[in-house]
């Protein structure tokens, strides 16, 4: 019943905020994003011990404001895809723009596949999407909701112009088959992992356990490593996907040191991004919950 009553109230606000007009819809979405921030405490106690361990040197207030940046964010990006069913190829321009297109489309015609390197910073839903409706569909890994009535919700949306998902609970085989067939899937690499699928590697200087399955597949296929996200924009009003140029594999003759070492590389990429763009990363999951054997916790 609690399933049903949770779908039933999501639909509901997405259907109304799909109805209205794009800047009414964002207005409506920041403004939720708010509402959270104000009421979930919790959520905000989080992302200021994030923050506090990423950038000591930020003084609570700064920390404070990008924790409610980060919901501003997240809010925005609710709007839009609530907006998803309104998008159409040549509509999509008016919400997100390519920025260094070329990386991708060079990587591409190699043709031994791409992995999508990304995380969960500024639009991340828009990134399949948009590329979808741009003539680019992909494959996403991706962890099935609890409520399975939400699951097919949000399945539904993300999967309307070709996309189409890959669990995350065994994505190896399709993976490779993926890459065979020279597709493109997206990875998000940003989240906390749970032994034995998470190996450490630092991630703002602190541990982190980090799904090592990217540099896996990319070394056992020798697939382009291309870097993805999808910034707002404020001067623009828009998002920007950006891909910037491949990703120069670490190769030698010993390869869980090369897992390792690539993971690192992949995550410093991120870390990079989010240092540009702090107030649209998720800072409020507990991204050091795990933590290697010894060390005590940090929430």
């Amino acid at each position: 019943m609690r399933f049903r009553l949770e779908y039933a109230l999501a639909w509901c606000v997405v259907k109304a905020i799909g109805m209205l007009p794009r800047p009414l819809a964002r207005a409506v979405g920041i403004v939720l994003g708010q509402l959270l921030y104000v009421l979930h405490g919790k959520l905000r106690r989080v992302g200021m011990r994030n923050l506090a361990l990423a950038f000591p040197d930020k003084g609570k207030n700064e920390r404070r404001r990008i924790v409610r940046g980060v919901f501003t964010s997240l809010g925005r990006q609710f709007a839009e895809v609530c907006l998803f069913p309104h998008y159409t190829p040549e509509n999509v321009s008016q919400v997100v723009i390519y920025d260094g297109f070329e990386n991708f489309d060079r990587a591409s015609q190699l043709g031994k596949g791409v992995l999508f390197l990304t995380g969960h910073l500024g639009g991340w839903e828009l990134s399949a999407f948009a590329h979808s409706l741009n003539g680019h569909p992909l494959r996403f890994v991706m962890r099935p909701l609890d409520n399975p009535y939400l699951d097919r919700l949000v399945r539904h949306y993300r999967t309307l112009h070709g996309n189409i998902p890959i669990l995350k609970d065994d994505p190896v085989r399709e993976l490779l088959r993926a890459m065979k067939e020279g597709a493109t899937v997206g990875i998000l690499i940003d989240t906390n992992m749970l032994p034995p699928h998470g190996i450490f590697v630092d991630f703002f200087g602190i541990p982190a356990a980090t799904a090592s399955g990217l540099a896996r597949i990319a070394l056992r296929t020798d697939a382009a490593v291309v870097p993805g996200f999808t910034l707002w924009d404020p001067v623009l009003r828009k998002y920007r996907l950006r891909f910037d140029p491949p990703v120069k594999l670490v190769h030698t003759n010993d390869n869980d040191a090369d897992i390792v070492a690539n993971t690192q590389l992949f995550t410093k990429v991120v870390e990079d991004f989010v240092r540009r763009y702090p107030d649209q990363w998720l800072w409020v999951h507990r991204r050091w919950k795990t933590r290697p054997p010894g060390q005590p916790p940090l929430y």
